[in-house]
């Protein structure tokens, strides 16, 4: 058998069946992984909340804990909302795999259970997740404050920092049909192109900003989400960080996602003053990027 992936990848076996237990591991170690194995819902539980899995390999009728309700403690667990489960099951009829699938598994197999099938769908269930999760680590250090629409103007998704902001900004249930009908208004004029976008205002906050990125998939709009701009936030950004004039220019520009060649334009200075600038910004701010300082001025400006 060929390996799955990587040694390290981690396979949490959960099986109330000694045979099956035993049959399996032999054929999961030939190929490569680490395996642990749970003869309970309960056990497995107490397994994955000190060694996180990769994948879980889950039998769907166990006594006591059975597969399905595992499953969906799993899930409730923020280090393991991500891991996917693979169900193990007899069980066959529609009911039963659809009660897998909304407990949080995203497939299932038949038993007797095909060795080569089982690697195959470890091996491609694996690779998803790999990517999702390094997306969203991506996303989550980049500190970028995205929103994703769908066709519908509902939100999919949004990034940990766009939330913060939407909460800064008052968002609430009337708020959030407000920004769907902006949305829709925007998406209804032909000029939907890159860099357009919609404002959005609220009472008792400056507003916030939408700046569309592109289309994702044919159905996801996606948005950086900005505080509106109000007067006042270079000084602000002067007094808080102890900033010159020209430097709190940069970091605002640079909080707004503009580039050190757009921001040269800007103010009219060359790239490597645009430089210079920055590395006097990141000493101050304590920082060592411009995901950073751009975190930081957002925060600044967002409590004044």
């Amino acid at each position: 058998m060929s390996r799955i992936e990587k040694d390290q990848d981690i396979v949490l076996l959960v099986d109330d069946s000694p045979e099956s237990l035993g049959f399996l591991t032999t054929a999961l170690e030939a190929a490569g992984v680490t395996v642990l194995v749970a003869r309970s819902g309960e056990a497995a539980l107490n397994i994955a909340q000190r060694v996180a899995p990769d994948v879980v390999l889950m039998d769907a009728v166990m006594p006591g804990l059975d597969g399905f309700e595992t499953c969906r403690q799993l899930k409730a667990m923020a280090p393991l909302a991500h891991v996917p489960v693979i169900f193990m099951t007899g069980l066959t009829e529609t009911e039963h795999i659809v009660h897998a699938l909304e407990s949080g598994g995203v497939d299932y197999l038949s038993k007797p259970i095909n060795v080569d099938e089982l690697r195959a769908r470890i091996r491609v269930h694996l690779a998803n997740a790999r990517r999702a999760q390094s997306a969203r680590i991506a996303l989550d250090a980049a500190g970028r404050h995205l929103v994703a629409f769908g066709l519908d103007g509902g939100v999919l998704w949004s990034t940990p920092q766009a939330n913060k902001l939407l909460e800064r900004s008052n968002i609430d249930a009337s708020q959030q049909a407000g920004m769907t009908k902006a949305f829709r208004r925007w998406r209804s004029d032909p000029a939907d192109a890159a860099g357009s976008g919609f404002d959005l205002s609220v009472p008792g906050s400056p507003g916030l900003q939408f700046s569309f990125l592109g289309l994702v998939g044919g159905d996801e709009y996606l948005f950086r989400l900005a505080g509106a701009q109000r007067e006042g936030q270079e000084d602000e950004l002067r007094q808080h960080f102890g900033l010159t004039r020209r430097e709190s220019e940069v970091l605002l520009w640079i909080a707004r996602g503009k580039s050190n060649r757009d921001i040269g334009e800007i103010l009219g200075l060359s790239p490597r003053t645009v430089n210079k600038h920055l590395e006097q910004v990141y000493a101050k701010l304590g920082v060592e990027n411009r995901a950073s300082a751009a975190i930081k001025a957002i925060q600044a400006t967002s409590e004044a």
